[in-house]
């Protein structure tokens, strides 16, 4: 699972299909994201003291992770992103497309390191 919160990422099926926005949070159980303004829902709420008017309240529902593309930071372009051991045995993400960095996933490693 490449995707981390913070993610820019676009949709690639469903009614928001072509949508781009941030991750918001990511279950690695279940296999799924949030993505901020995607996959909208509403959930009624009785009244409380928290939410005095009570009423339906939109937010977030998770989708699957199949159904998105990490956004390249250089080229723009929603891409499939690969992983590759650097020089010093640090582990990046690169998309497939223009081959840029898209950030660390692990720290170096002696193992992996070039000598």
């Amino acid at each position: 699972m490449r995707i981390k919160v913070n993610d820019m990422v676009e949709v690639t099926t469903g009614d928001d299909q072509g949508a781009r926005g941030k991750v918001l949070h990511v279950d690695r159980v279940t296999g799924k994201v949030t993505v901020e303004g995607v996959n909208r829902v509403y959930k009624h709420v009785r009244k409380s003291q928290r939410n005095p008017q009570g009423g339906r309240l939109s937010r977030e529902a998770p989708i699957q992770l199949s159904n998105i593309l990490l956004v390249c930071q250089k080229c723009g372009a929603a891409t499939r992103t690969g992983a590759r051991y650097l020089a010093d045995g640090s582990k990046e993400r690169f998309c497939k497309k223009c081959g840029a960095e898209n950030g660390q996933i692990a720290p170096p490693r002696a193992r992996y390191a070039k000598s």
